[in-house]
């Protein structure tokens, strides 16, 4: 499994452009293009444990219940899933305009049908909801099927197989929109790939489409409050996701408000 190497190597971020870099831009646009099928699992696993701020269990059941689809897409949206993908995270808002949603991680198990495997999660979006032509400032999160498949954190990995990059220049500070403060927000964080090149830490900063498509869309800890146009996880939940998240299943995300999902 590839890893990213940081010993020695030069900060690509400072704190203060980081904040700047990852706070005042955005992300979103086309979905990944299909890779070659990986194997999938003969047996479904057992869901990922986790629990919530109030201490509930966030598990599902040992033995979901599968379905030949996934629950909430509709078959356009099922379509853009590439066919090698066994593991979705999909992020469901209310409406465009909503800043909260839900994220469930799904499976496909060996015989073609899918399970949840994770959450349901609560999970926080952009300051205005969504968008199908995100930009840089627009304070929406993009809608789309994209690859995750690149994680790191100010925090050390805590066990993920994806490749993780431990970094200081992941720290941050000041306060969201409700006064709420940032910092930890980027103690763990997953890459959505809007508008990066896959393969590398999150804190790369080459934008394929141009800066003014916005970029450095994660979904990182929950600060309590909207994002600028990342998605936002409680800290336990976000490390239930990343233990669970398999290189070889090819995950994706796939987000955006419920009645464009279903279509």
């Amino acid at each position: 499994m590839p890893a990213f190497v940081r010993k020695g190597a030069p900060a690509l971020l400072g704190a203060g452009t980081l904040c700047a870099a990852l706070l005042l831009t955005a992300c979103a646009h086309p979905a990944p293009t299909p890779r070659p099928p990986a194997a999938t699992p003969a047996k479904a696993p057992a869901s990922p444990a986790a629990q919530g701020p109030s201490g509930e269990a966030r598990a599902t059941d040992a033995r979901p219940r599968s379905v030949p689809h996934i629950p909430g897409l509709g078959p356009r949206t099922q379509a853009r899933v590439p066919d090698g993908t066994t593991q979705v995270l999909v992020v469901t808002g209310a409406t465009e305009n909503s800043n909260t949603a839900t994220a469930v991680l799904h499976q496909r198990a060996a015989g073609g049908r899918w399970y949840e495997a994770g959450g349901p999660w609560s999970a926080h979006n952009a300051l205005k909801g969504w968008t199908a032509d995100h930009s840089a400032g627009d304070l929406r999160t993009p809608i789309g099927v994209y690859r995750i498949g690149d994680a790191g954190g100010r925090l050390p990995d805590p066990g993920a197989r994806l490749p993780y990059d431990e970094d200081p220049e992941f720290a941050i500070s000041g306060t969201g929109f409700r006064g709420e403060p940032l910092e930890g927000s980027f103690d763990h964080v997953i890459a959505i790939d809007y508008n990066r090149v896959p393969g590398r830490t999150p804190l790369d900063k080459e934008r394929p489409l141009g800066a003014d498509k916005g970029g450095g869309v994660w979904i990182h800890v929950d600060h309590g409050g909207p994002t600028q146009a990342c998605v936002a996880l409680h800290r336990d939940d976000l490390r239930a996701l990343l233990l669970a998240l398999d290189p070889a299943a090819e995950p994706v995300v796939v987000m955006g408000p419920a009645p464009e999902l279903a279509r």
